[in-house]
């Protein structure tokens, strides 16, 4: 499959690398094109990954992972070209996080609308699935933990484009994904963040996951 990526950053290069493993061909996009991070990155991926302007990976890809800052999310999405991301599934991966230098991050939006609705809002004819958000960039692919495996919650409008993230979180090593219903499921995801930050502060290690326990 091709994913398009748009962002290059930790999280974009992290899930790039995520995806070639899993057999992906894959393109990292910027604002400009020669970006020297993306560069770099794509060198080591055996010529399954190489980098482009985000309209280019967002041409690119059958699937469309939105990695970028997540306040910037939406003007990103606009400079790429809405039309290129009709009928694709597209995995926003971002939160809207708001840093004032006096402590943790807080959400920029939230409690009646989250990013995610608001990228579903901007590309109605596309199928967004709010994922990855919730874990560190390190441990996005093949997370292991003494507890076992954590889980990945999503979210999303799209039944079938569900159930692509799933079979694509399955292929990262995610076997417990849980689905909590529509893109407005995003307001909570993103909250999650939060305090998924909160508690990686206070126990002085980022190295932690989510899991729900069942009985």
């Amino acid at each position: 499959m091709k994913v398009g990526i748009l962002g290059s950053g930790d999280v974009a290069r992290s899930l790039g690398t995520g995806f070639v493993a899993s057999g992906h061909h894959v393109m990292l996009g910027s604002r400009e094109p020669g970006n020297p991070k993306i560069e770099e990155w794509a060198r080591g991926t055996g010529g399954a990954g190489s980098g482009g302007t985000f309209t280019e990976a967002a041409k690119f890809g059958e699937v469309v992972v939105v990695a970028t800052l997540g306040v910037a999310s939406s003007d990103v999405v606009r400079l790429a070209g809405p039309d290129y991301f009709t009928g694709k599934v597209v995995i926003d991966a971002t939160n809207p996080l708001q840093f004032d230098g006096s402590g943790p991050p807080r959400l920029a939006i939230g409690f009646s609308t989250s990013a995610g609705e608001e990228l579903q809002k901007l590309l109605p004819r596309a199928r967004v699935v709010k994922a990855f958000n919730i874990v560190g960039n390190a441990h996005f692919y093949r997370p292991t933990f003494p507890g076992g495996p954590p889980d990945m919650i999503i979210c999303g409008n799209d039944a079938s484009a569900k159930e692509t993230v799933t079979h694509l979180l399955h292929e990262f090593g995610w076997p417990n994904v849980i689905d909590i219903g529509g893109i407005e499921g995003a307001r909570e995801l993103e909250t999650l963040c939060i305090l998924w930050v909160k508690t990686a502060l206070k126990l002085q290690s980022f190295d932690i996951a989510f899991k729900v326990l069942r009985k």
